[in-house]
């Protein structure tokens, strides 16, 4: 994995034959990482008959904990049946979230009732693929250049617009490629998920989602590991104009005091975000997410095929929701027939603390690693317990497994080890067998 995460190979700038072998890679180490998975599954869930669902996100969802697994809540899962709009296309409505789909296939509002208050821009529309000309100055795969942004096309014309399950699909043709989108909004959450399948077969262009978003931010909050950093939503200096485009991992957060916007995704992090001022006073922030490109050199054919990117807009959203929405995007959920509940290895009592890594040490010694971190950018207080390890003598090490001399010794305190983090504090634990 480390090998085919070489500089060239993650933008996407090899030449064709390094394209072609890190696919095949990945795909063989996708397949084997999947029966272990399967294997370990179904050896925790035993003999029976019921749906256990098991948990990979650091936070409990649908009522079971993190890393364990057991029969999720009733009514948990499946998504609202849209109905008709007025005036042509479809409404999905939760009493959490209601969103309303034109009959271009486009978002035209997205109403947070806990809220009271709309999150898309007066006269604009969300879930907006726009097509760009992609000729960078130099160096084709390797370069955007900010000049791209003045020219380029709404992709608006639909093929196709259909209610398929508790879906809302959309078709669309433009150049030599195809779109199909899937809407949904989830019984039990006030997110709008987005699965959107690009046919990709263009040259020399660029393809971004654009989000217009009715919230006045200065800055804007990009996941990135073990935290996240702010950059601002204005080009004042030459500093920040050069922030045309920027990453992300997980999620983009944009919020004004009160009230906020996640966009998450579950693979793509490369993101632009802007603010205007509207004729009516107001202020509008468009998160716009990069999809796909198009360069000719040094790979003629990259990127061409299909490709399924999945985001989700959360209205409403504070900094720790879109920490909780980013990791659920990215640990789906798996479902094993078995028989009783599967109870987690390693707990923390606070949603902010999040548990990036367990495992067994390096040594072979059986000493179980914990590696965890503050999510939120505050501080925060936690207790961690493991099931059938000391917490007594648990000791604080660096990334390599190793006791750090100078670090306090955890005191153990009600079976587990109390901790107090700074702001994206990293911790990792050791815990020797009881």
């Amino acid at each position: 994995v480390l090998l085919h995460q070489f500089h060239d190979i993650l933008p996407g700038s090899s030449i064709a034959w390094v394209h072609r072998e890190a696919r095949e890679t990945y795909a063989g180490v996708a397949a084997e990482l999947e029966g272990i998975i399967a294997g370990a599954q179904r050896a925790l869930a035993g003999d029976g008959d019921r749906e256990l669902v098991f948990n990979p996100a650091p936070h409990t969802r649908h009522g079971v904990p993190s890393g364990g697994a057991s029969v999720a809540a009733a009514g948990a899962g499946g998504g609202v049946p849209p109905v008709p709009r007025e005036g042509g296309g479809h409404v999905l409505d939760n009493g959490l979230l209601r969103v309303e789909i034109d009959g271009r296939g486009l978002v035209v509002s997205v109403y947070d009732h806990t809220a009271g208050r709309e999150a898309v821009a007066p006269g604009q529309a969300a879930n907006l693929l726009q097509l760009h000309p992609d000729f960078p100055n130099q160096w084709d795969a390797w370069d955007v250049d900010a000049f791209y942004r003045n020219t380029g096309s709404d992709l608006v014309d639909v093929t196709g617009l259909r209610v398929e399950g508790t879906a809302v699909r959309v078709e669309r043709a433009f150049g030599g490629s195809r779109v199909t989108q899937l809407l949904s909004v989830p019984r039990d959450a006030g997110r709008l998920d987005i699965e959107t399948e690009v046919d990709w077969h263009e040259s020399e262009r660029f393809l971004k989602l654009a989000f217009p978003l009715d919230v006045k931010a200065d800055r804007y909050a990009s996941e990135t590991q073990f935290g996240h950093v702010y950059r601002p939503t204005h080009q004042n200096t030459s500093w920040e104009w050069a922030k045309f485009e920027a990453c992300n991992h997980r999620f983009v957060h944009v919020d004004e005091p009160g009230w906020g916007v996640a966009l998450v995704n579950d693979a793509t992090y490369g993101h632009d975000v802007t603010r205007t001022v509207r004729a009516d006073g107001g202020t509008t922030t468009t998160v716009r997410a990069s999809l796909l490109r198009a360069p000719r050199y040094p790979d003629p054919e990259t990127d061409q095929g299909v490709h399924v990117f999945r985001h989700a807009l959360v209205p409403g959203a504070a900094i720790g929701d879109a920490v909780r929405e980013g990791h659920r995007a990215h640990l789906p959920e798996r479902r094993v027939t078995g028989g009783p509940d599967v109870a987690p290895l390693v707990t923390v009592g606070e949603d902010a603390v999040v548990v990036s890594a367990v495992k067994l040490a390096d040594d072979r010694s059986g000493d179980l690693v914990v590696r965890l971190y503050e999510a939120n950018g505050a501080r925060a207080r936690t207790t961690v317990r493991a099931d059938g390890f000391d917490p007594a003598r648990a000791v604080r090490t660096d990334l390599l497994e190793r006791p750090l001399p100078d670090a306090p010794l955890p005191c153990a305190a009600d079976g587990g080890v109390p901790l107090e983090l700074r702001p994206f504090q990293m911790v990792t634990l050791r815990l020797p067998r009881v």
